[in-house]
Parts: C-alpha cells; structure tokens; sequence
C-alpha cells in the first residue's frame, strides 16, 4: 500500500514538474506576429500550461462583442452603416410587416440596430460619451471619400496618429453615436 502512494507521488510531482516546465517556456515565447491567425493549435503541454498560468477567479476571454445601438430612425441608420460605411444585413427582425432591428455585419464584426419604441420617451438623448473604435486593414481616405460622396459629414478629416501608429478619421451616425475608424500606419 506504501509503494502505491508512493508511486502516486512520483507520478504527480513528474506532472507538476512539466507543468511547470511548460508554462515557463510558454512566458518566455515571443509574441504572436501581427497577421497570424489567433485561432491556430497550441501543443496539449503549451495548453495546460496556459490554463495553469490563468487566474482565479479566471479573467474574462471573448471571442467578439457586438454592441447594439437603440435608434431614433432604422431606414435613415441603415442608409448611413450599410449606403456610407459599406456594413451589410446579416439578419432581420419584424414584428409582422414591420422591421425592428437588424444585425450587421463588416468583416468578422456585428453591430445590431434596434428601432427605438419610445418606451423610454422621444427626447431620450442617444450617442453621448460612446464611442465605437473600428480597426481596418483598408485605406481609411477611401472610406471617408465614401461617407462623403453619400452625403456625411466627418468630424474630423483622416489624419495620423504617430503616437497611436494609425491613420484615422470619425464620423457621428445620425443619432450621435460617435465612430473612429484607423488604419494601422
């Protein structure tokens, strides 16, 4: 019976032992280089050395968040995302024959636009002290040359950025929510 344990501990401390050889080597690899996909397969020793590592209580790990925006007007929010930003719909809701909100979608990001039902009454002020910051690959002056030629007005040009490394514009929707879109320099 002594021997078992005995071998039980072995057996545990030779785990611990590459545990904790693994989650020291997973702290001193470098950075994942910009362009590599963050979903590829990390070895099983890398993996539970990193679920080793974790907090507890763990942290919080998404895989997107979608924010939804209440508002005055669909068809005038639709014209501006879809018409001046280039979002499309990529799901519908109705109540009968009338549409009340709409998931779009721009690359692998969602916002939902609902219809407000003024529950909450008229001169509810939307947009104060939000911002959505939006990241794009693309060339933020063709972006904002869109916005344009479909009737926006920026509220600031595209300019750079050095001390954040992008070159960015924004634009308020029509019921104020503020929009930065950059572009990495």
């Amino acid at each position: 019976m002594a021997a078992k344990k005995s071998s039980r501990k072995v057996v545990k401390a030779a785990k611990a032992a590459r545990t904790a050889k693994a989650a020291k080597a997973a702290r001193k690899s470098p950075p994942a280089k910009k362009g590599r996909s963050a979903t590829r397969k990390v070895p099983a020793a890398k993996a539970t050395a990193t679920r080793a590592a974790r907090q507890t209580p763990e942290t919080l790990r998404l895989r997107s968040i979608a924010p939804s925006l209440t508002v005055n007007d669909l068809q005038k929010s639709l014209a501006f995302y879809e018409g001046g930003l280039g979002f499309m719909i990529s799901e519908r809701w109705t109540d009968g024959d009338v549409l009340r909100g709409v998931m779009l979608k721009a690359g692998l990001t969602e916002v939902g636009l609902s219809q407000d039902d003024w529950k909450l009454g008229r001169d509810r002020q939307k947009g104060t002290g939000f911002r959505l910051w939006c990241q794009t690959a693309q060339p933020v002056d063709a972006i904002a040359a869109r916005l344009k030629a479909a009737g926006y007005s920026l509220t600031e040009e595209p300019q750079d950025h050095p001390a954040w490394k992008v070159r960015s514009f924004s634009v308020d929707d029509p019921d104020g929510f503020h929009l930065t879109i950059a572009q990495d320099l």
